[in-house]
């Protein structure tokens, strides 16, 4: 399941959002500023972090300027215990799952989680000549069948 942490006045959470939403794909949402992390949501960020803490952490935000931090001189257990504390510090929306993880929102980059049949669609993959289906098409079909499902599971 994918998970999206933002805050109300986050326009790229928004975005993002109203994305997943176009797209029917199932997440689940969680505002940094009215639902505590925990550390598993730390955790799960960092497992798809590619360098770690930096992808998720703004340093220009106002708090580390004003304490004057520096992630370098923390150890893991005081950062994560800081940012469970100071939610504001992390960047946003940041859009993760099991085995991938978005920061920011940027229109290319989150197509990383479509779903499978989706992109099967999309790549024309049950087409019996071998090129690429219209984009507008395939979300059509996929939506469709996405609907069909959901009527079928009532």
């Amino acid at each position: 399941m994918i998970t999206i942490y933002t805050t109300p006045s986050c326009s790229s959470c928004r975005k993002a959002k109203k994305w997943l939403d176009d797209h029917m794909i199932e997440y689940v949402e969680k505002n940094l500023f009215t639902q505590p992390l925990t550390d598993d949501d730390i955790e799960l960020m960092l497992a798809n972090a590619e360098n770690g803490f930096d992808d998720i952490i703004s340093t220009r935000s106002k708090i580390f300027k004003e304490e004057s931090l520096d992630i370098e001189d923390m150890r893991i257990s005081e950062l994560k215990a800081f940012i469970i504390k100071n939610p504001s510090v992390l960047k946003r929306p940041i859009i993760v799952d099991q085995q991938k993880m978005q920061v920011g929102y940027n229109e290319e980059e989150i197509r990383v989680f479509i779903p499978k049949r989706l992109r099967e669609l999309i790549m024309c993959v049950d087409c019996p000549t071998e090129k690429d289906s219209e984009y507008q098409d395939a979300l059509d079909k996929y939506f469709s069948e996405v609907k069909a499902n959901n009527n079928n599971n009532k």
